[in-house]
């Protein structure tokens, strides 16, 4: 495939030639992106208003807690966080310290201008016509380079909301990374992006490959895993059937985030991502999730407690892999030039 044939459309599955073979020396690593957002009523029609940004001592011990880790979390962060001069000030904190990142992460419909129309459909940016979307995301890294002194060069979509547009956009930005693909995962019911048949490993994308695309990892397991995302995906077609297997631990689909996924199945996603060669395991969560009432999955201190042990238990069984925590600057060293770079140069 060439690039007559591939224009570098995000939701298209790359060339095999666009698949990244990292350094030998990286081993197998993971990574922890944390969508850093404003605090808002998941079960309510979106909103330009009646959100905050109040989450910060919890963001603060889950910050001591990675780092005591080993951790370095990407924060891939919207307008209104980086918009609070506290947050600002906090974040800018870990980020002189060498202890996090900061990304881009991009929420239409509290990020200007404000142009279109608030509702479902338009909370996917890259869905909204490429002058919006242009605008909105230059928007965010002005006021990230404000914030920091440089711009972002990792970014993550709101809702996994790239289209058609994204990758010749980012690359026109500066970003290095892009993490908003969710293989196996498919939102077109929702109005949004459907990522059948996209890689787990990262690959080159964008129009000019400058981009590098490290998808959120998901796992089929089960005793039909084999069987994968066509198999899952006829079954989710007939109804109940995809609900029957996965009771029965004949085939599930597992994604590495402590958001609604147990401990256990975890470990079997980490373990099954692994089996399949998988050489980055990519983390997630959202950081409203770290203060109690926020999101469905830590309402009170209880859950927050669960939380925490949660991360013991996938630490550890990454430790007895011997699956270290890789920052984005060790991950973009281990990229190769592209043959075509090389050539060039």
């Amino acid at each position: 495939m060439t690039a007559t044939h591939h224009d570098g459309n995000l939701l298209q599955p790359p060339a095999p030639q666009d698949m990244i073979a990292l350094d030998p020396a990286f081993g197998t690593r993971f990574m922890l992106f944390v969508d850093t957002e404003e605090e808002f009523d998941w079960s309510a029609p979106f909103s330009r208003t009646g959100h905050g940004v109040t989450a910060l001592d919890g963001m603060a011990r889950g910050q001591d807690y990675f780092a005591a880790a080993g951790v370095r979390p990407v924060y891939v962060t919207d307008y209104p966080v980086i918009d609070s001069d506290a947050a600002a000030a906090m974040m800018g904190q870990w980020a002189s310290d060498g202890a996090a990142d900061i990304g881009a992460h991009l929420h239409p419909w509290v990020n200007p201008p404000h142009v279109e129309d608030v509702n479902a459909a338009n909370s996917y940016v890259g869905f909204l016509p490429e002058e919006v979307e242009r605008a909105k995301l230059e928007a965010l890294c002005r006021r990230i380079e404000e914030r920091f002194g440089r711009r972002p060069i990792a970014y993550r979509a709101g809702r996994y909301g790239i289209g058609r547009n994204s990758g010749r956009l980012l690359e026109e930005a500066g970003f290095r990374l892009d993490s908003s693909v969710r293989s196996r995962f498919d939102y077109s019911h929702q109005y949004g992006p459907d990522f059948h048949g996209l890689p787990q490993n990262p690959y080159w994308a964008g129009p000019t490959r400058s981009l590098v695309e490290l998808p959120l990892s998901t796992a089929f397991v089960g005793l039909l895993r084999g069987g994968g995302e066509r198999l899952y995906r006829a079954a989710q077609a007939m109804g109940p059937l995809a609900g029957a297997l996965s009771r029965a631990r004949m085939l599930s689909r597992v994604p590495l985030t402590p958001e609604g996924v147990p401990a256990h199945e975890a470990i079997a996603a980490i373990d099954a991502l692994i089996e399949e060669g998988v050489r980055l395991l990519n983390f997630s969560f959202h950081s409203p999730t770290l203060a109690p009432g926020h999101t469905p999955y830590v309402r009170d201190e209880a859950d927050r407690t669960a939380f925490y042990g949660w991360w013991d238990r996938i630490l550890n069984h990454l430790a007895m892999r011997g699956v270290d925590a890789a920052s984005l600057d060790q991950l973009l060293n281990a990229v190769p030039m592209r043959a075509e770079a090389c050539q060039a140069a």
